[in-house]
């Protein structure tokens, strides 16, 4: 059953270098977590990125497997089709999120980057493939890409993507990034890809390097 859109929010950090912001990062926390937990990446991205505005929300359901956090959808099915049905009925908040912080700031798809944690980066895959228009790109940590079968008919752009896996994750297995990767092939996208030897479901200081000079990269 599909969500209702309702409106999410989550810490922020402004520019570093004062002024307007002259790009958007949102980021996107994984299951039983919450937007503080990746706002903490927001200082490390505004090394490379004095200009850019970060903001984390809180996925919109209370986590139904921990006593705090929250959850972008449920995984008591986490099969193919449970993962699908998820990112699909959670899809209508996050792209009213995002048109909401556009808006807010003034700023245009090719401004603004996605990046996810495990099941937030199941949700920008999703989210931000099917969009009008194109961000500027997709950093995507310990996570998946749901529904590769229907990726084909239903993605309307190719951002730049960077996936990042540790080979030591037991909650997502490294399989998955390069599962993702070749679902993304099948598309006619190309994804950079890396993995982060002996990282659990984590993000190394290596992962954390490269995205920063993916952010830098997309976002110049």
């Amino acid at each position: 059953m599909a969500m209702t859109a309702q409106a999410i929010d989550g810490p922020r950090q402004p520019p570093a270098g004062g002024g307007a912001p002259e790009q958007l990062v949102i980021l996107l926390h994984g299951l039983g977590a919450d937007g503080d937990d990746l706002i903490a990446l927001a200082p490390y991205f505004a090394r490379v990125l004095p200009g850019a505005y970060f903001v984390a929300p809180h996925a919109p359901e209370p986590c139904d497997m921990a006593p705090v956090g929250y959850q972008w959808f449920a995984i008591s099915d986490f099969g193919p089709a449970g993962r699908l049905a998820g990112v699909q009925g959670a899809a209508p908040v996050l792209d009213a999120f995002i048109d909401r912080e556009l808006a807010r700031h003034g700023l245009a798809e090719d401004q603004l980057v996605l990046v996810g944690f495990s099941q937030g980066t199941m949700m920008a895959l999703h989210v931000a493939l099917r969009r009008q228009r194109e961000v500027a790109g997709i950093l995507g940590y310990s996570g998946l890409l749901a529904g590769p079968e229907l990726l084909a008919d239903e993605a309307r752009v190719r951002p730049p993507i960077l996936l990042v896996h540790g080979d030591g994750d037991d909650l997502l297995p490294v399989q998955h990034l390069f599962e993702a990767v070749d679902g993304l092939g099948r598309a006619g996208m190309t994804a950079e890809w890396h993995v982060s030897q002996g990282a659990g479901h984590t993000i190394a200081q290596d992962g954390l390097e490269l995205g920063m000079a993916f952010l830098a990269r997309v976002l110049a």
